[in-house]
């Protein structure tokens, strides 16, 4: 299990093979080998110790409720009570985390914040599913979403449905194209929500 964290670190963290022009392929499949749900392991050791362990392997960060450090490193997962870690926040930067993998998130409640930075596969349809389960719907507060270039005005708008939403950073999109009626929108279904918006 250690050599998996290890060897799933380095092959994300990778940006391209110099000895392959079909290395995107490649690369493809195997973030998606590392997004796979396995729903009997969230059966086995619960939703919060799944999706720790689906976010480290994409590269991504968690921080537990109640501990101020974030864990990155998949191979010193914290061991005990299964219900005893509850991941509290998401750092997803540089992570390739993908839409296949989000059903990680269904279980998971103490969610507050979630960061989505150059995350090359995030895209509209990973926004509406995060908005569509109804424990985010009920604790996520402060989200980030910055050079993520395949999110579009539809999945950002998605994010209305995160009901207790407090605090939005919209940085560096090109996909987005109308920001004045996303801000409509977010004033109509979200009057209390402070909206960050650093677009061109």
């Amino acid at each position: 299990m250690m050599l998996f964290g290890t060897i799933s670190q380095r092959l994300c963290g990778l940006k391209k093979l110099p000895w392959s022009c079909d290395s995107r392929h490649f690369w493809g499949w195997l973030n998606a080998v590392f997004n796979k749900v396995d729903h009997e392991r969230i059966r086995d050791v619960g939703p919060d110790r799944a999706a720790s362990e689906w976010l480290l392997r994409c590269g991504a960060m968690v921080r537990y409720q109640g501990q101020e450090r974030w864990q990155k490193d998949y191979n010193h997962l914290p061991t005990g009570p299964l219900d005893k870690y509850k991941i509290q926040a998401i750092d997803a930067t540089d992570s390739c985390i993908m839409n296949i993998g989000f059903d990680h998130m269904e279980g998971l409640r103490h969610v507050e914040k979630i960061r989505l930075c150059k995350c090359h596969y995030i895209e509209d349809a990973c926004l509406e599913r995060l908005s569509q389960l109804e424990n985010l719907q009920k604790s996520v507060l402060e989200m980030e979403i910055i050079s993520c270039g395949n999110v579009t005005d539809k999945g950002v708008a998605a994010l209305h449905r995160l009901r207790n939403l407090k605090y939005l950073l919209l940085s560096d999109l090109p996909g987005i194209r109308e920001k004045e009626n996303l801000v409509q929108v977010f004033k109509t279904t979200l009057p209390s929500l402070e909206l960050k918006l650093d677009l061109k």
